[in-house]
């Protein structure tokens, strides 16, 4: 175990203590600094990024699995310097600037200083700044689970499939832009008017506005069948997508509701060969993150940045989420 930094006995934090109440649920509290247990290490923070699926937890829609116990302290995708090390932890010492996924069970992202499994943790490149590395975790995490699921390849030898992305303008739709072209795949993409040409300079060969009837029917402008469809909104329904697909075709709904959970089980059991996938759990791995953070030092995959707001503000960043308009991600900084 390496010798700790000098660290402060308590920090600030932004909890809630019932579920409900959106932002005005949120508080700000001063809490005790954790310790690094064994394959776990202390991080003092830079950022973290918020996504849906926090304020989902805060509303109780994953309850009685999250949260686990009450007061919590949300998000986990962060990025910081270590600070000390528990034991049994290899390759990760005090000084390293890091990426990490936090156990959503436990969260505590909204926080100074936090423990995070090495697992979960990955060096970030010195060209990542913090808020590049902290968008990672949980969306391009999520994409890739959902790219791999359909086949899609990285390393050039993979099929040329033509896929769907719905709202590529936001923290999830933008990653699953870049890595679909990455996996050479022909992209039709839907977003709002105002980010067309952003989502087309990503790597989208065809952008539809959802918001004209033409955009709204997702039909691709060049009329071939998608091959695949990765569904990030919960605005549309299977009915929709299945005349629009290749035989074969399947739908990988990231945000799935109890009616594509259905719909997957009616799939299942009369063998359609048109499906909806419900994408439930990520299995996010050390090995993949580390694929990812790659990418960015590469300048192979961007983050894209919609806000940024310092800690004592994450109620803004947190309302900013749940009204749903951001263009890519949503940034609280830990600064002083």
């Amino acid at each position: 175990m390496t010798t700790p930094t000098a660290t402060p006995a308590k920090m600030r934090a932004v909890l809630y203590d019932a579920c409900g109440g959106g932002t005005a649920g949120l508080k700000h509290a001063q809490v005790l600094v954790p310790s690094a247990k064994r394959n776990e290490v202390l991080l003092k923070l830079q950022a973290a990024t918020v996504n849906p699926l926090d304020w989902k937890i805060q509303k109780g829609d994953l309850r009685p699995l999250l949260p686990r116990r009450l007061p919590f302290i949300p998000v986990p995708d962060v990025a910081g310097v270590v600070v000390d090390v528990g034991p049994g932890v290899n390759g990760l010492t005090a000084g390293d600037q890091v990426v990490a996924k936090l156990n959503s069970l436990n969260g505590g992202g909204l926080v100074e200083y936090t423990v995070a499994s090495a697992n979960l943790t990955v060096k970030r490149p010195a060209k990542v700044s913090a808020a590049e590395g902290a968008g990672l975790p949980i969306a391009a995490g999520t994409v890739l689970q959902a790219l791999r699921s359909i086949g899609s390849k990285f390393d050039g030898t993979g099929k040329p499939l033509n896929v769907l992305i719905t709202a590529a303008s936001g923290g999830v739709g933008l990653y699953a832009v870049q890595l679909a072209k990455l996996a050479n795949l022909h992209v039709n993409a839907t977003c709002d008017d105002r980010n067309i040409d952003l989502v087309k300079s990503l790597g989208a060969n065809e952008v539809m506005d959802y918001r004209t009837p033409e955009g709204a029917t997702l039909q691709s402008p060049s009329g071939r069948k998608y091959d695949d469809v990765v569904h990030c909104t919960v605005a549309v329904n299977w009915s929709s997508f299945q005349p629009l697909l290749s035989d074969g075709g399947r739908v990988v709904d990231i945000t799935p509701n109890l009616s594509a959970i259905l719909t997957y089980v009616l799939h299942r059991v009369t063998f359609s060969k048109k499906r909806l996938v419900p994408q439930l759990l990520l299995s996010l791995n050390k090995v993949d993150l580390e694929f990812l953070a790659g990418l960015l030092e590469e300048d192979k995959l961007k983050t894209v940045i919609d806000s940024r707001f310092p800690l004592s503000d994450a109620g803004k960043a947190w309302q900013s989420s749940i009204d749903g308009h951001a263009t890519g991600k949503i940034v609280v900084e830990m600064k002083s």
